[in-house]
């Protein structure tokens, strides 16, 4: 297994192919195409466990500056139904964590749902602690 971080460059068909039928294993929700996301000039980091050319994994981190510090948000963790539970999920995060290290990130947030009982223990296992707060969407494209 190899993780690392994507590139615009290295995009291409089989990636996006990929990239949006492991999506579809966490939400049904309309995707972005992984182009998209290097196109918009927003800091983000994608990173991706490949075997073979095959992407069994992918997180996202988004990193933005405000009054309270420059942060990250990681966002669609998923990693293929077939390959969990062999640590893909363990080292996309400690991927991003490195990153966020890197490059001074004051703290990283993420969501998970209460039912993601993996993905909490993982979470809580790389330091991630609960924060007491709320998180409210409000929906503006369906």
């Amino acid at each position: 297994m190899k993780i690392e971080i994507l590139d615009k460059k290295d995009i291409n068909d089989s990636y996006e192919k990929q990239v949006r039928e492991l999506f579809t294993q966490l939400s049904s929700r309309r995707q972005e195409s992984l182009i998209d996301l290097f196109n918009n000039n927003h800091e983000l980091y994608i990173v991706v466990c490949k075997e073979n050319e095959k992407i069994l994994g992918i997180a996202l981190m988004a990193c933005y500056k405000v009054i309270s510090g420059y942060k990250g948000w990681i966002e669609d963790v998923v990693v293929d139904k077939n390959h969990r539970n062999q640590g893909v999920g363990r080292k996309l995060i400690e991927k991003l964590i490195e990153t966020a290290e890197k490059i001074n990130l004051r703290e990283i947030l993420l969501f998970t749902e209460d039912q993601k009982h993996a993905a909490i223990n993982l979470y809580k296992n790389k330091g991630f602690e609960l924060k007491e707060s709320r998180i409210y969407v409000k929906n503006i494209i369906k």
